[in-house]
């Protein structure tokens, strides 16, 4: 079967906000099941008529037997929408940067099977993490690969993810020589994670790079979400142990969000979305059910003042508990 091929001078079209669909396949932390398939594509309904056009996924969501669902979802669900902003739809996704990826062709190899999956191009490939830290010979090639995706018209933009300052710029530079850009960068963060911005300077940076700053987990895994207290109950798994630990650390930082929400007649969630968007980046935070969609989509339409904002970093600056740093993370 021949992969789809898309014009690669079809401008890159990002939304203030997107959507990420990590949990759409992973059963380990966020307990998927395929029953819930159905709402899944409500919430990309929802989100894409109102809008939310960027949807990121990567080809190493989904456990186990379940590698690659949340883009297949993505596929289909794109396939069968017929709503508004269906044009403007942004499907991005992030190849993992395993240990047996070690040449520009893995890459490509990489990126037309998530073509398959997806039943599309890509609009935005992304390399998912830095190798900075374990084997940095293999960022080289694997941008490479990235290129080759766009210049053989499987793809139209390309991303980086949790690279830090000095592996950006020389990625930069590479892209440079091809005549080709770095649309997007991720890294995570939010209220419980500023480490990317205020030490590693990447926002003005990537600025000065003409790169948008894309947040995940703007929510911190839901921590930010006011849903929960020191006292408990806590989420099941994995999350209920960091969540145990975290928040009470974090007890005044929430006190302070929820001030702030009160206030506006908003939500937590949507107060430390709205942070990150008067920051300048895109969050993408996830969403399983339609009332998280639109919990998320009442971030938009609004500011904090900048006395909100203040109040809110400073209380961030103050906190006792912050995220953990992605491992793949580099400097």
């Amino acid at each position: 079967m021949t992969a789809p091929t898309v014009e690669t001078s079809m401008p890159l079209t990002l939304p203030e906000m997107g959507c990420g669909t990590w949990a759409w396949g992973n059963q380990l932390l966020w307990g998927y099941d395929q029953r819930m398939d159905s709402e899944l594509q409500q919430v990309f309904n929802h989100c894409l008529s109102h809008g939310v056009t960027l949807f990121d996924s990567g080809d190493s969501y989904g456990t186990g037997r379940l590698n690659g669902r949340s883009e297949t979802l993505l596929g289909q669900f794109a396939k069968e929408y017929q709503g508004p902003y269906a044009e403007s739809l942004c499907l991005a996704t992030k190849l993992a940067a395993y240990p047996w990826r070690l040449t520009s062709g893995s890459v490509v190899k990489a990126g037309a099977a998530s073509v398959q999956r997806l039943g599309r191009p890509i609009d935005l490939v992304q390399m998912h993490w830095s190798t900075a830290n374990y084997l940095p010979w293999q960022e080289a090639p694997f941008l490479d690969g990235l290129m080759d995706l766009v210049e053989q018209g499987q793809a139209r933009a390309i991303g980086l993810s949790n690279f830090g300052p000095k592996r950006l710029k020389l990625a930069h530079q590479r892209f440079q020589a091809r005549g080709l850009s770095i649309a997007t960068l991720q890294v995570q963060y939010s209220l419980l994670s500023t480490y990317p911005v205020t030490e590693l300077g990447l926002k003005d940076l990537c600025d000065e790079l003409g790169i948008r700053l894309i947040a995940y987990s703007p929510l911190a895994l839901g921590l930010l979400t006011g849903k929960y207290s020191a006292t408990g109950p806590y989420p099941s798994g994995i999350r209920g142990l960091l969540f145990r630990q975290l928040l009470p650390k974090i007890q005044p930082l929430l006190d302070t969000v929820e001030a702030i929400a009160a206030q506006r007649q908003k939500t937590s969630a949507q107060v430390a979305l709205n942070w990150c968007l008067c920051k300048g980046t895109i969050p993408i935070p996830g969403a399983k059910t339609l009332a998280q969609a639109e919990q998320n989509l009442g971030a938009l339409g609004w500011r904090l003042d900048a006395g909100e904002v203040e109040d809110l970093d400073r209380a961030a600056g103050q906190g006792q508990g912050q995220m953990v740093q992605n491992i793949f993370q580099s400097r």
